[in-house]
């Protein structure tokens, strides 16, 4: 299944005949259900990513580890997913928070999902109808399994035979902007692709043959795609790079773990990284 679909292909298949999914968040911001409130696709659900696709904050885990199983199967449950169902994701921030529902049903070895490409904007402008009335859905019998998806973990980060690819914001990897954790900077070797190249100004993602040619512009060789990208931090919040067209969802490794709590353990054995927080202990 393609990992997108169009306002148009979902205005054709009918929002009724599938599981609607609303994502809508953003860093910083706790508003998501308030915007859903003010108006969501007919029938969408809305899904709090802070606490239903997300686990409990540790000293260790940074702001959103990945929830239990059992609490995520609950939580499909509770959106109304059976087996057999067709799932469609969307939010209002370039599929940021969307690719995480996507990447986690996927993980959890649900395949019938897919990304609204242009999210809810992209459904207003196919003249999609909007709604304000709360969706109740009724309790679905999914049954998911668990580690579906590759995912690299911390420590394979030394021997990776392949490259591992940033792909946060190109001021954050530099660290000359950091707004959300204590210390800037990136994991020394890896690459630099923001999500965000991905789309276009309607926040849409780019055809299969301008991401290839975007892709091309990384320092690796074209023999070694997508069989050697690792993706990080993992795919939402922050990454749509996962459900992109051209890379595809099962090529591509992502890493499990996010910057924040790796910080101080890439300290002890990357010296770019003691650097920062050497610097930050001094300011």
């Amino acid at each position: 299944m393609n990992p997108l679909i169009s306002a148009r292909e979902l205005e054709a298949l009918g929002e009724k005949q599938c599981v609607l999914l609303d994502v809508r968040w953003t860093l910083g911001r706790d508003d998501g259900a308030q915007q859903y409130a003010l108006g969501h696709i007919p029938s969408a659900v809305f899904v709090d990513l802070e606490r239903e696709l997300s686990g409990a904050v540790g000293e260790h885990t940074g702001r959103h580890p990945l929830p239990l199983p059992a609490d995520f199967e609950a939580a499909a449950r509770r959106w109304g997913i059976d087996d057999d169902s067709h799932v469609v994701v969307y939010d209002d921030s370039g599929a940021l928070a969307a690719a995480r529902a996507w990447w986690l049903l996927r993980h959890a070895g649900f395949e019938q999902v897919q990304v609204l490409d242009g999210g809810l904007e992209a459904w207003k402008q196919a003249g999609g109808a909007v709604s304000t009335e709360a969706s109740q859905a009724r309790t679905g019998t999914v049954s998911l399994s668990w580690d579906r998806m590759p995912v690299v973990e911390f420590d394979e980060l030394e021997s990776l035979a392949g490259v591992l690819i940033d792909s946060r914001a190109t001021v954050r990897y530099l660290g000359i902007q950091e707004p959300v954790d204590p210390v800037a900077g990136h994991i020394p070797g890896a690459l630099n692709r923001p999500t965000t190249d991905n789309l276009d100004e309607q926040a849409r993602f780019y055809s299969p043959e301008v991401l290839r040619c975007r892709v091309d512009r990384l320092p690796i060789a074209a023999r070694e795609l997508p069989q050697r990208i690792r993706y990080w931090p993992r795919p939402a919040p922050g990454s749509s790079w996962a459900c992109t067209p051209e890379v595809g969802p099962n090529t591509a490794r992502t890493h499990r773990h996010r910057w924040r709590p790796m910080m101080k353990s890439i300290a002890t054995r990357f010296p770019f990284t003691r650097r920062l927080l050497s610097n930050e202990r001094q300011q």
